[in-house]
């Protein structure tokens, strides 16, 4: 795990394939899902995004668990496992990419990033909305915010030709910095979001 910039207080290494054999297994269940996270076990809370009610879950919840993220890894799979299906996803993307701590941050991002990838339907208003939020974020030099902050201008960027435009510019901007962070987020983005491929319907 630790190669993979994965670092968690308590881990027992059982790799993803397994649990999603154990989330066919034993269905939706809030309750437990809940009981795993409690747990503080690296595994334990990803199985807790497998399980998980997006129903069910509480803006209280998604505050406290985005707390305790510990790596990338716990982050990402809760949002784009459960997180992302929750309604008020949309109000607290924006609110988690301007916290101060690393992986609330990143979180704030990867949310950005997983509506746009799932959520076919939304106007490409509320992607618009989150650019100058995603300028601003690409400025923090920590790898791992950063990389968040690609993400979702990358994922942002190919889900329109409005959006590929609009993100297009913010990337070529953010590549003209002087900084190093928001220069690499900004190179990362416009090769991917420069391919005919990316421009979106």
């Amino acid at each position: 795990m630790a190669r993979y910039g994965i670092v968690a207080k308590r881990a027992f290494g059982v790799p993803m394939g397994t649990l999603l054999k154990l989330r066919k297994q034993l269905g939706v269940d809030h309750t437990l899902s809940l009981e795993l996270w409690k747990s503080g076990w690296y595994e334990a809370r990803l199985l807790a995004s497998l399980l998980g009610n997006p129903a069910k879950v509480t803006r209280a919840q998604m505050n406290r668990w985005a707390a305790g993220f510990e790596n990338w890894g716990d982050c990402d799979t809760v949002c784009f496992k459960l997180f992302d299906r929750v309604p008020f996803a949309w109000e607290l993307a924006p609110k988690w990419a301007a916290s101060p701590k690393e992986f609330v941050r990143r979180g704030g991002f990867v949310l950005m990033a997983c509506l746009a990838l799932h959520e076919k339907a939304a106007p490409d208003k509320r992607f618009l909305a989150w650019l100058p939020l995603i300028e601003k974020g690409a400025q923090d030099e920590r790898n791992f915010v950063k990389k968040g902050v690609s993400w979702a201008l990358r994922s942002i960027g190919r889900r329109s030709r409005t959006l590929n435009k609009a993100s297009l510019v913010v990337a070529k901007r953010l590549a003209q910095s002087e900084s190093a962070a928001p220069r690499w987020v900004g190179n990362d983005a416009v090769r991917e979001l420069a391919k005919p491929s990316s421009r979106g319907p």
